[in-house]
């Protein structure tokens, strides 16, 4: 090879380089996992679960637990098979070597070993150790416990019998390579929505998941004797079934197994998940393309048949029959074609009619056989194509009133001067006078400013043609200019990022919802292209003396409070003679302020401060059920821990009855105070929630401050307080000495230079990106938010309005 400067004149066969083992893996990760961000991070998971999950469906696994660790590594346990630990005939390495340090290695291309896989590739375990800075792995077979240790992807342990073992499985421990993955912190929520899943698409697969860490320890059991139609009901347990009963649909055709549980409800939003192989495919495939044909098909034939569409001169289109929908529809595939090792799409051209066949015949049958429900869905299909034709007729005006195709933008929007749409971004602010402060604060270059006059319609309740009449979502729609529904073409968006930037009061979080769920609903593509933020604007502003800070949230305020009285506070515990200072002492501050918060909104729950305290000193205080070693699921699980309970709770007046949850071989106790006879039931799921947790924790962290009284030394004075609640409102009072204090109610509090410095500016700015990190809980969460079942809705405030502080009324 020669060169010139940086430019290569020559091309040699030393420039092609061999990428040996697993090296391909650590130089592009993203080929394997998809990103090296939380996405990829939690896929390492899914890839060993996977693993578990084929045991089960072969039929030899029916326990899965996975453990996240204080250090952010995982344990993932089955009680399957077990990897295999012979000496491979033609590699000369035990089997499970093999499996885990060779790319394409392992039992899912013997179709004799597994029937139906989601790990197709044999690549997902090997992918797993290349991007772990640690792996160990122990495989239980033939009365011995086998274990190997790995780093990066090379072999550091050598495969060696450590002991005897009944039963058989495998155990993997990994922690992910900080030095490929931008985010290395598990999110509980999102393993727990996969692992949910995955006990309803396995009927009778039990899936345990535990979170260690400190700040965070939780646990649940995930288990569904009723498979997918559990999973429909789960999914619409916040909204209004149109038929009491989801369909459901299971039969093998020609080695596809195909199942499918649907339900419709009295909203207008389709919910359609799809699986092949227990594997989530995201982007669909043809399998959904089979059912989406098949569905719009048999209802029209019903339709047409029983006389219901006589008098309309229309037939049912996809989207009418899908409205309201929400479907499970899952296929076991041997040999399935997937686009990428993600596995988001199917690509099976058979399985496409299967699919088609299976549903014409088993849910036209359905529709025959039950009339009224088969009336009900009609109905609403119809309703859905009236009010597409009236959506037509709305669309149509919106082009004739602001040129939606590209023309004439709306009045209200500061546009940006330059015309790169990868280069410009849009901010949603709230209100005229929000709108000035940031008109004259930005950067006319490429930032575009679009007021929005009140509270947007709810689009969670509102059919399209409902929405096309409102006046503000008609001037959102113009301005990004990329259209809706069928006419959305995302490469038609005028600006890479469209931030929205409301007040930090009631109303402000309300129009953001209402955004959010305008942007879920009806423009889905943008956020999964991480197009949409959510600005940041300061809660507050402190100045002392000449100098200004700007504090984003309450919590950021205290914090800032706490550390500026602590830098010459000593702290100490009159009984104990203990002191504490510093950084020592803002985190017992903070677990003082977290207990309040977490204790009022169990109290709250439980209407009963006596009751609260009596579980919290039996659980967790001193000379407690914790202090003694026992794990709290060893409570339910040992009768005499909770007839002890029970006696406890006898003192104060409760009567306890203790009962066995045979399925689960766990204990609950029932108990019952004559004042009000309400009975509250005491089990597993009721201690395991994460408050429950946290608080059992706080109590470990807040040892040292146990037992008041407290003295607050600061520059030659003295204080005294008589509790820890005071101790945290003394510190705060010192804190915010020669400070003054503003807490902006609204955007247009603060003037454009603050607005820009603070919120605006690129280089110094903190803008959150909004993702669907999980689809269904997403889902859940607009279904209660702003759907319209009230009940859900109101739970959902309950139990979470008491973490609310500085509440606008």
């Amino acid at each position: 090879m020669t060169s010139n400067g940086d430019k290569v004149t020559g091309y040699d066969a030393e420039q092609i380089q061999v990428l040996k083992g697993l090296e391909a893996v650590r130089k592009r990760p993203a080929m394997y996992i998809g990103s090296t961000s939380s996405r990829g991070l939690h896929h390492l998971v899914y890839e060993i679960v996977d693993n578990s999950v084929d045991e089960a469906l072969a039929g030899f696994c029916d326990r899965i637990d996975v453990q996240i660790h204080p250090d952010d590594s995982i344990t993932v346990k089955d009680n399957g098979r077990g990897i295999p630990v012979d000496i491979h005939p033609t590699e000369k390495i035990p089997g499970v070597e093999l499996a885990l340090t060779v790319l394409h290695a392992g039992g899912k291309f013997d179709r004799s070993t597994y029937k139906v896989s989601g790990g197709l590739h044999g690549v997902g375990l090997s992918v797993v150790n290349a991007l772990s800075e640690r792996l160990e792995v122990a495989v239980d077979r033939d009365g011995q416990r086998h274990l190997m240790g790995f780093a990066k992807g090379e072999t550091i342990k050598k495969l060696a019998v450590t002991g005897k073992v009944k039963g058989t499985g495998t155990i993997v421990r990994f922690k992910p390579d900080t030095g490929i993955f931008t985010e290395t912190r598990f999110d509980y929520d999102i393993l727990a929505g996969r692992l949910r899943e995955l006990a309803y698409l396995n009927r009778g697969l039990t899936i345990t998941l535990s979170d260690e860490r400190a700040d965070s320890p939780r646990e649940e059991t995930f288990f569904a004797k009723g498979g997918l139609i559990q999973f429909v009901e789960w999914l619409n347990q916040n909204r209004k079934p149109l038929h009491p009963k989801p369909i459901l649909i299971e039969t093998v055709r020609d080695d596809v197994d195909v199942q499918l549980a649907l339900q419709y409800d009295g909203g207008y939003a389709e919910n359609t998940l799809t699986f092949v192989n227990n594997i989530n495919t995201h982007e669909g495939g043809t399998h959904l393309t089979g059912f989406k044909s098949a569905l719009t098909r048999t209802i029209n034939e019903y339709a047409k048949k029983s006389g219901a569409l006589k008098k309309a001169d229309f037939t049912l289109s996809g989207d009418d029959v899908r409205e309201g929908l929400t479907c499970v529809l899952s296929t076991k595939v041997r040999e399935p074609q997937f686009e990428g090792q993600t596995k988001t799409k199917l690509g099976n051209s058979e399985v496409e009619g299967i699919v088609k066949s299976v549903v014409n015949e088993f849910l036209g049958s359905y529709l025959e056989e039950h009339p009224s429900v088969a009336r009900a869905i009609v109905e609403k299909a119809s309703s859905a194509a009236l009010a597409r034709e009236a959506a037509r007729k709305a669309r149509e005006l919106v082009r004739r009133k602001s040129a939606l195709e590209g023309g004439i933008l709306p009045g209200k929007l500061a546009d940006c001067s330059l015309q790169d749409p990868a280069l410009c971004e849009v901010y949603l602010v709230e209100g005229d006078s929000a709108g000035g402060s940031a008109k004259q604060g930005r950067d006319r270059s490429f930032q575009a400013i679009l007021p929005l006059r009140g509270k947007i319609l709810n689009t969670e309740r509102a059919r399209v043609d409902k929405m096309l009449s409102s006046q503000e979502i008609r001037v959102l729609i113009s301005a990004l200019g990329c259209g809706i529904e069928s006419e959305f073409d995302v490469t038609r968006l005028r600006y890479n990022r469209i931030i929205i930037m409301t007040d930090a009061d009631v109303d402000g979080s309300h129009i953001r919802t209402l955004l959010l769920t305008f942007f879920y609903r009806q423009m889905p593509e943008l956020i999964e292209g991480g197009h949409v933020y959510i600005a940041q604007p300061p809660l507050y502003s402190v100045k002392h003396g000449k100098s200004i800070k700007y504090l984003r949230t309450e919590r950021d305020m205290e914090e800032y409070l706490m550390q500026r009285a602590t830098e010459d506070v000593v702290v100490t515990a009159e009984k104990s003679g203990r002191q504490f200072s510093g950084a020592t002492l803002v985190r017992l501050l903070n677990s003082i302020n977290e207990r309040a918060s977490i204790y009022a909104k169990l109290n709250r729950r439980l209407q009963d401060a006596d009751l609260l305290d009596r579980l919290l000193l039996f659980v967790a205080g001193e000379g407690a059920l914790l202090q003694q070693g026992f794990t709290l699921k060893e409570l339910f699980q040992q009768k005499e821990l909770l007839d002890t309970l029970g006696e406890v709770l006898q003192e104060i007046g409760y009567q306890c009855t203790t009962l066995l949850d045979e399925e689960h071989g766990l204990h609950s106790i029932v108990i019952q105070k004559e004042i009000n006879g309400a009975k509250i039931t005491i089990n597993w799921d009721f201690l395991s929630s994460v408050e429950w947790q946290r608080l059992f924790h706080l109590y470990s962290e807040m040892a040292p401050l146990q037992r008041p009284p407290f003295s607050i030394k600061q520059n030659g004075g003295k204080v005294t307080v008589e509790s820890r609640e005071a101790l945290l409102e003394h510190i705060l009072a010192i804190g915010k000495k020669d400070l003054t204090i503003q807490r902006y109610k609204g955007l247009g509090e603060m003037n454009p230079e603050q607005l820009w410095s603070t919120t605006m500016n690129p280089e110094s700015r903190t803008l959150m990106k909004v993702s669907i990190d999980d689809a269904v809980q997403t889902d859940a969460i607009f279904t209660i938010l702003m759907g319209d079942a009230v009940e859900p809705r109101r739970r959902f405030i309950e139990e979470n309005a008491l973490n609310v502080r500085n509440l606008d009324i």
